[in-house]
């Protein structure tokens, strides 16, 4: 008896110790767990990024940065000191924007699914933002079996650091704007195809929208050489949102969320640099079709390519006007390609 009490009781406080050591957004509406919250330093750094459970690691955040932005969906919601932080439970207004409606187009059934919307990505060195894009593109996928046949990419943007030197042994200098990449949604149309052993699926239903959840981890016990360089603690989480209590399908799609972390060094460096990739795509329109060629420019991350100014919408997820606000003109848009 005494055994079992001693037990409970040890295992009751290494759980408040681990909840200790988190701190976990809620929505103020509705009091659930809010993924995708971005904290970000005072110098701009991206610190943390909150889980499907709303919880980001306490070790992330130091009081010297002092001031902390969060963001959510693109959007700032909230500017906290480092005493406002750091507690265990933060509320969180996240109603900064309403749900956009996507628009159905040619709603009889063909051969193909087009799925058109706005997409950004980023790429952060050692947390620091070092090169952005952002636009607007179209994935066809074969409405027999759901599988993705092509993404098209219509206008874009690509920004960088002008600091960025590209020393080939220095990873820390480096433009990781090679690291750039579009969201994949390589499974979006068969979500079971993520269930694999080495993956971890939760999901989270909200009161506007549902999310499933796939995290997944390589490397990491043993490093991985090649050419001069180590690879170290990779790491990925991927989040797809669909229409609440829907069937999951490419219909009820809204929202794609990726995540990819690893650590670089050369061999040279004493220390590994973190370089996190973030791309994230939201839906704007659905339509079937029995074309899949569809018109599209090529996606080259040294120039942009753009004939309207699409950031402009209210809709969009513009992170571009955030990171300008650490960073001002050191984050340079590349030469616009297409002129109107």
């Amino acid at each position: 008896m005494k055994r079992n009490i001693l037990l409970s009781t040890l295992f009751i406080l290494l759980f408040s110790f681990m909840q200790a050591q988190t701190i976990t957004f809620i929505s103020e509406q509705t009091n659930k767990p809010l993924p995708k919250v971005s904290v970000f330093g005072k110098d701009g750094s991206i610190l943390a990024f909150s889980d499907i459970d709303g919880k980001i690691e306490k070790q992330s955040i130091s009081p010297e940065q002092e001031k902390f932005q969060l963001v959510y969906n693109n959007f700032p919601i909230a500017l906290l000191t480092y005493a406002e932080l750091n507690q265990d439970v933060i509320k969180i207004n996240d109603q900064v924007k309403e749900i956009e409606t996507v628009v159905i187009k040619n709603s009889k059934p063909a051969k193909y699914i087009h799925i058109k919307g706005n997409f950004n990505a980023y790429v952060t060195l050692n947390n620091k933002l070092n090169s952005y894009t952002d636009g607007i593109i179209t994935y066809v996928f074969d409405n027999k079996t759901k599988k993705l046949k092509s993404a098209n990419i219509e206008q874009y943007r690509v920004f960088k650091l002008v600091d960025a030197k590209n020393e080939k042994k220095v990873v820390s200098s480096w433009d990781t704007s090679s690291s750039l990449v579009l969201p994949k949604l390589k499974h979006v149309g068969n979500p079971e195809e993520y269930k694999e052993k080495w993956n971890v699926i939760k999901e989270l239903k909200g009161d506007r929208k549902d999310q499933i959840e796939v995290t997944g981890a390589a490397l990491q016990e043993k490093e991985f050489s090649l050419f001069g360089y180590r690879f170290y603690d990779i790491r990925t989480i991927l989040n797809m949102s669909f229409e609440k209590d829907s069937e999951k399908s490419l219909k009820d799609f809204l929202e794609y969320n990726e995540v990819v972390f690893v650590k670089l060094k050369h061999k040279s460096e004493p220390n590994y640099n973190q370089i996190i990739s973030y791309n994230n795509f939201h839906v704007t329109e659905f339509s079937f079709s029995n074309e899949n060629d569809i018109e599209k420019v090529k996606f080259n991350k040294d120039n942009s390519n753009y004939k309207t100014q699409f950031w402009k919408e209210p809709s969009f997820p513009n992170m571009q006007t955030i990171f300008s606000s650490f960073f001002k003109d050191d984050l340079k848009e590349q030469e616009n390609k297409t002129k109107n």
